[in-house]
């Protein structure tokens, strides 16, 4: 997309958005000029950048597949959902259980009109534009309190989105509001950029994201840990993006799966 369409009047399309970065690394058709110019300076920083998007798209599958098939959650929470792309969250749950109900939230006003779009004739999905840094008015959105049921387990998921919040916005206290709000039984699934390995390439890659509404953070795998406190976190645990239950029979082999690290994101899966 080079001309403003009709469906993004107000939207500031010469900054880029993380989301429709993230939507054309993936091969994604959602983006603008300086969306795609942006992702480009992300990879002349760090080569491996569309593998990482690959790899943790990946990890979303297999986590959503594993929260439906084995844990036998019918609820899912999926903030920081991004563009609509190929597998999506309710794609993947709904299809193991049609009854599977998604509430998506982003702030990227975007992913929320394609949203909406896609999910138009889907009464068990929905989408609210909100922000991950205002848990209350999510948690009491109609969106979420029209489909989902709190008083049964939720899975929540902060796949590539914590890293965008700034240590002073308190990621730990977003986590545990939204731990609060879920019974036991519930889940969160996270994915989130470390700069423990490849820290040069990380930080060069996130400078470009200065240029955007949300900057990154990257954190220790101490810190990543830290944050997942009130979770006992299922096999294999706090792990890169790969080696989180690998599955080649279910959306390939992961592209970075013969150098883990090489994904500096680690991702995990805990239970309330």
């Amino acid at each position: 997309m080079d001309e403003t369409p009709g469906w993004a009047a107000g939207v500031d399309v010469d900054r880029p958005s993380a989301a429709r970065m993230y939507d054309y690394a993936l091969g994604g058709s959602h983006n603008f000029a300086a969306d795609r110019e942006a992702t480009q300076a992300v990879i002349a920083a760090f080569p491996d950048g569309p593998l990482v998007a690959r790899s943790n798209r990946l990890f979303l599958h297999r986590a959503v597949r594993f929260l439906t098939a084995e844990a036998g959650i019918t609820q899912f929470l999926d903030l920081g959902s991004g563009v609509p792309t190929v597998g999506n969250v309710h794609e993947v749950a709904q299809g193991i259980n049609p009854q599977a109900r998604v509430v998506y939230v982003d702030i990227d006003p975007v992913a929320v009109v394609h949203s909406r779009m896609l999910l138009a004739d889907n009464p068990l999905a929905t989408v609210l534009q909100a922000d991950i840094r205002e848990p209350a008015s999510i948690l009491g959105s109609s969106e979420v309190t029209g489909l989902l049921d709190l008083s049964r387990p939720v899975a929540v998921l902060m796949v590539t989105v914590l890293h965008f919040v700034a240590d002073g916005d308190d990621p730990a206290g977003i986590i545990e509001a939204f731990r609060a709000a879920t019974v036991p039984g519930s889940y969160l699934a996270v994915s989130h950029v470390t700069a423990d390995e490849r820290a040069e390439q990380v930080h060069g890659a996130g400078k470009v994201y200065e240029s955007t509404p949300t900057g990154v953070t990257p954190r220790s795998r101490a810190t990543i840990a830290a944050l997942l406190a009130g979770y006992d976190l299922v096999e294999p645990g706090l792990v890169y993006l790969p080696s989180w239950r690998p599955d080649e029979a279910h959306g390939g082999r992961d592209p970075l799966a013969a150098d883990p690290s090489r994904a500096v994101a680690l991702a995990a899966v805990g239970r309330r």
